[in-house]
């Protein structure tokens, strides 16, 4: 049976401000957004979002022709709601790609939208989770 577990630690560097790591070593800095360059949760909410779609994309028409640019803007309101929550509403992910003229370019530009279709309804965990909703447990260990 494959290995299904994801898992991230963190350890507090001061006040709000935290190392991430993963199981590979990679780390990333996240705050409650005043310190300096620290992602906040939200912005690495939607960076997930979109990175996680980007890859799926990229996978699909960079075999047809790689791009001449890939970029992307993720956004959506944060939503302070006494009643309901805190949480983010009017997520969208916009992409910007381009590809070379030609035949290649052609066909990479043709199995683009695609591409972004399959990631958003299907193969993008991170945002189908959203969509879907999860729910998550949350326990403290002495």
């Amino acid at each position: 049976m494959a290995d299904t577990l994801r898992q991230v630690t963190f350890e507090r560097v001061a006040n709000s401000s935290y190392e991430v790591r993963n199981a590979r070593g990679g780390t990333i800095r996240v705050g409650s957004g005043g310190a300096e360059t620290d992602f906040t949760p939200v912005e690495l909410l939607l960076a997930a979002i979109g990175t996680c779609s980007a890859i799926d994309v990229d996978v699909v028409v960079s075999r047809r022709a790689e791009p001449t640019e890939f970029s992307a803007v993720v956004r959506g309101d944060k939503v302070r709601d006494p009643e309901e929550g805190n949480r983010m509403e009017n997520l969208a992910v916009e992409f910007v790609v381009h590809f070379p003229e030609g035949e290649d370019g052609d066909k990479a530009r043709e199995a683009l939208p695609r591409a972004v279709k399959m990631s958003h309804d299907r193969l993008c965990t991170v945002s189908r989770t959203v969509e879907l909703g999860s729910p998550i447990t949350t326990t403290v260990n002495d």
